[in-house]
């Protein structure tokens, strides 16, 4: 097992789809993800904690007209996002190994058009409050990153972690709910069909066992 992560990490470090440490264009990119990355004027849209990839991978083949990111700390499900990606053959696709927290660093103002926050960790733990991607700290980074009116969309598992979000921008100015709902999959409107579209493996497991999905689409001020 070691052997092939080692092999993997190799993949990452030679495949121009995946961005991380050490490589030149680390930071390099920031404001210039559309032009220098993906070679063309797309709107942009980032998944944070994207995992395998297996969203970002289904939201670029739905728009082959639009520039989709994944980002995830872990080099070895990249790897699977871009495989993935590869075998289909997609190009308006690609992925960067980081920290949420660093996103400023990576992306220029107004970059972004669109967020995708899917089956984050909840971080139960009232100490890790601040570290929740949809804490106050994080909606202020990601204001920061879209372009005014950016559209954000979070979809969890986790009821604890959806109500806090919900009382989140409930107390944030300026922040409009377009839609929510505490049972995605049971929604018949056509406003939640983007959301229903795509569904990741651990998606399924948790539906398998009867567990609903929770989503929320909004826009910042």
């Amino acid at each position: 097992m070691a052997r092939v992560k080692l092999q993997r990490f190799h993949d990452n470090a030679t495949r121009p789809d995946i961005i991380e440490p050490g490589k030149p264009e680390y930071e390099q990119l920031g404001g210039r993800w559309r032009t220098d990355f993906f070679s063309n004027p797309h709107p942009l849209t980032l998944e944070v904690g994207c995992g395998k990839g297996e969203y970002t991978v289904g939201l670029a083949q739905r728009h082959p007209n639009r520039n989709f990111l994944g980002l995830d700390i872990k080099g070895e499900r990249i790897w699977r996002g871009s495989s993935r990606a590869a075998e289909m053959g997609l190009t308006n696709v690609g992925f960067v190994r980081m920290r949420a927290e660093a996103l400023a660093a990576q992306f220029g103002a107004g970059e972004l058009a669109e967020i995708w926050i899917t089956f984050p960790d909840p971080r139960p733990r009232d100490r890790d409050i601040k570290r929740r991607l949809t804490s106050p700290r994080f909606l202020a980074l990601y204001q920061q990153l879209l372009t005014p009116g950016g559209l954000l969309h979070l979809k969890t598992d986790n009821e604890d972690l959806f109500e806090y979000t919900l009382e989140v921008l409930a107390a944030r100015p300026g922040t409009v709910v377009e839609r929510f709902t505490r049972d995605l999959y049971a929604e018949t409107d056509v406003e939640f069909a983007e959301a229903q579209a795509i569904q990741t493996n651990f998606e399924g497991k948790y539906r398998s066992i009867g567990v609903p999905i929770k989503y929320v689409r909004f826009r910042l001020s």
